[in-house]
């Protein structure tokens, strides 16, 4: 185990995955939900969570990954991943793991994790993504809503039939506020959708994110090559490797960087700085479900080299959090936790029971793995 100040090995003695009910958090189409991963050394805990697990993850989790964590010795959180060197790549399993140890590797440190991953930023400015809306009007009213609750960057999610008129429409009445928009990999090259292209491209947007097909590289170089907005990817990117090939590929110069896609804080780290290093401008974004994740997310932001918003949950969402305390901007501002050790955030002790499906430790309770239904679970 480690202490404050020492450089001695820490082993996880007990692992426990929390497997969430989908009523608070919601299911996704592929029948995944959000899952919760605690580490102990047996004094200090450290939290990571997987954003949407399907079943099969959720067995790989229990049989593969959280086994092979158990009692792996690590100095640094860096070499925490290295216990899955044989397993198949998972970056979501992965991911959650290995910030599940960067969270408690400052804990027993006694150090914010930003600090532990080298932020230095205590606020971080928050943007907001809106989903496609019935409606010109509803849209228009949606973005009053966020703007009136502070937010200073709008990502808008949009699709052909669904862009150049809404982003004109927010625009005409919003004519100073910092749009980008998510096309979510749903263009192509044909000529009516690279019309559309081309007609965002004169908006004066901040960023568009994702135009065409993940694996379609040269599409994004070629018109990377010829947009003054900037190009923005995240589903080109599920490793570091796959980032560098877009950086030689010049495929965009905006890198939306999210810890859960990349294989956890180890990655998105390095990412960042191999983004930066290429002259690219860096965004945190994340597809965490709960204040766990985010918590992660918004340490990672911290680092000086993250220049544009952290992504952050709508205004108007109903729900609790399900950590304390919870993570969200304030009037368009995001905290960085500073004065307490770790992310800053840990679940809820009176919310969490009531939140969990399923969950099962691993490690220090006599058996290779306790697993607990909850009711309904």
């Amino acid at each position: 185990m480690t202490h404050a100040g020492a450089v001695t090995v820490t082993r996880i003695v007990e692992l426990e995955l929390v497997r969430l009910r989908p009523s608070p958090v919601g299911r996704g189409a592929d029948g995944s939900v959000p899952v919760l991963v605690r580490v102990s050394d047996g004094v200090f805990d450290g939290w990571g969570e997987v954003p949407g697990a399907t079943p099969g993850q959720w067995e790989a989790l229990t049989r593969d990954f959280g086994p092979a964590l158990v009692d792996h010795p690590w100095r640094r959180p860096t070499e925490a991943a290295e216990a899955f060197a044989d397993l198949p790549w998972d970056p979501a399993l992965v991911g959650a793991l290995d910030t599940a140890c960067w969270d408690l590797w400052s804990r027993q440190r006694s150090t914010p994790l930003a600090h532990a991953l080298g932020g230095s930023r205590t606020a971080l400015t928050a943007g907001v993504t809106l989903p496609r809306q019935v409606s010109l009007e509803s849209a228009v009213t949606e973005v009053n809503r966020q703007v009136g609750a502070g937010f200073r960057r709008i990502r808008l999610e949009i699709e052909p039939g669904w862009d150049v008129e809404v982003v004109r429409a927010v625009q005409a009445t919003f004519p100073f506020l910092v749009l980008q928009v998510d096309a979510g990999g749903r263009y192509s090259d044909s000529e009516s959708d690279m019309d559309a292209l081309r007609s965002l491209d004169s908006l004066g947007l901040l960023a568009i994110e994702d135009p065409f097909d993940p694996e379609d590289l040269a599409a994004y170089g070629r018109f990377a090559a010829e947009a003054r907005t900037s190009v923005a990817l995240y589903r080109p990117l599920s490793s570091l490797g796959d980032l560098v090939e877009a950086i030689r590929a010049e495929a965009g110069d905006v890198v939306h960087v999210d810890p859960s896609r990349l294989g956890g804080l180890t990655a998105a780290r390095r990412a960042v700085d191999l983004a930066v290093d290429a002259g690219r401008k860096v965004w945190c974004g994340s597809s965490a479900r709960t204040g766990v994740g985010r918590a992660a997310t918004v340490a990672l932001a911290s680092l000086t080299g993250v220049s544009l918003p952290v992504e952050m949950p709508r205004a108007g969402l109903r729900g609790r959090d399900l950590v304390l305390p919870p993570v969200r901007a304030h009037d368009g501002v995001v905290p960085v936790p500073l004065t307490e050790s770790g992310s800053g955030h840990a679940p809820d002790p009176g919310l969490l029971p009531g939140w969990t499906a399923r969950s099962v430790i691993l490690g220090s309770r006599g058996t290779d793995a306790s697993d607990r239904p909850t009711r309904g679970g």
